[in-house]
């Protein structure tokens, strides 16, 4: 063979693989999670990892990726509920995780969003129940939300649906930023001054186990506040999504108590600019058998992610499923 003949094959098969690159470019999907210490992040890769199928990757019957050909997905740590709906509603991201009744409030122009809708918010799924952690010392305890007043308390970073949740919650026992030392702190932080003393307490709500807490337990050791069934009452009626749950003992090393608590759902929320063969695709990437397997074997609360249940609450939720990921469901049966 000629040193023009081995160059002429170079050229060709150069030529073929920029031309297939071409017949699938990629298409970048952008998910807004939250802080790198919590829930929503680990689980948020998760579902970028399902639903990517970069172009080139081997086929999914082929031991490739099963998810939307040419998709790259990736997860983005941010502040979690408020910053992830208002960058879908601005198209600065894609989709984004955030808990049911700050998408609510953001959708309709409610509360601390009057005036303000975020119309273009659309649901894809609802995911998994996400536990309000109250984190004290270890050591401490509380008879309820208004022992918090004069206190060093960590209210969840701004942008997250944990510190809206959270302020209305203070408040209806007499606690306000008038009356604590707050801290706008992300998960990990407010861990940190915690195990330094600088927090008497801090909120987060997250599925469990949460990293930073279970880094936290493990060192300095801490106690979670159990609510009672008449303060979870109270809870539910000035926030209606959320509702009573259970953290099981020792989930958290020296936790060894069941914990009442509040919860509200995490959902996985994107833009109605979308098209809806995407959000199609991406729905059914979500429940096929390939992102099953890696629900199961990553963070606990992957395995609570199911097809049926990624329709609960939503009905009467008031933010409309996008056309995309109905017409998914409806094919699977979930809806008429």
């Amino acid at each position: 063979m000629t040193m023009m003949t081995r160059l002429s094959g170079a050229i060709l098969a150069a030529s073929l693989v920029a031309g297939a690159a071409a017949a699938q470019s990629p298409t970048f999907f952008r998910i807004g999670t939250g802080s790198a210490g919590g829930t929503y992040f680990p689980i948020g890769g998760t579902i970028a990892n399902g639903i990517s199928a970069p172009p080139g990757s081997r086929p999914c019957d082929e031991g490739g990726q099963c998810g939307v050909p040419g998709l790259i997905a990736i997860a983005q740590s941010t502040t979690a509920s408020v910053f992830n709906n208002t960058a879908v509603q601005n198209g600065e991201l894609e989709a984004g995780m955030a808990a049911a009744d700050v998408t609510r409030s953001m959708y309709l122009g409610e509360g601390k969003f009057d005036g303000k809708p975020h119309e273009k918010l659309r649901i894809v799924a609802n995911l998994y129940p996400e536990d309000l952690h109250l984190v004290l010392p270890k050591g401490q305890s509380l008879n309820d939300l208004g022992d918090l007043a004069g206190k060093r308390v960590g209210i969840a970073q701004a942008g997250s649906g944990t510190q809206v949740a959270v302020l209305q919650m203070l408040d209806a026992w007499g606690v306000t930023r008038d009356n604590m030392d707050e801290a706008e702190l992300n998960n990990s932080q407010s861990a940190e001054r915690l195990a330094d003393g600088q927090l008497d307490g801090y909120f987060y709500a997250a599925g469990w186990p949460v990293s930073a807490m279970v880094q936290l337990a493990t060192t300095k050791g801490m106690e979670l506040h159990s609510f009672t069934d008449e303060d979870l009452a109270k809870i539910n009626e000035i926030i209606p999504a959320y509702i009573p749950s259970k953290i099981p003992a020792n989930v958290y090393d020296g936790v060894d108590y069941e914990v009442k608590t509040p919860a509200v759902s995490a959902l996985l929320v994107v833009s109605s600019d979308l098209p809806d063969e995407l959000v199609y695709g991406i729905t059914q990437a979500m429940w096929n058998k390939n992102t099953r397997n890696l629900l199961d074997n990553g963070h606990a609360k992957g395995k609570q992610i199911t097809l049926e249940t990624a329709l609960d609450g939503i009905g009467s939720l008031g933010v409309p499923l996008h056309p995309g990921a109905e017409k998914f469901y409806k094919e699977a049966g979930l809806l008429n």
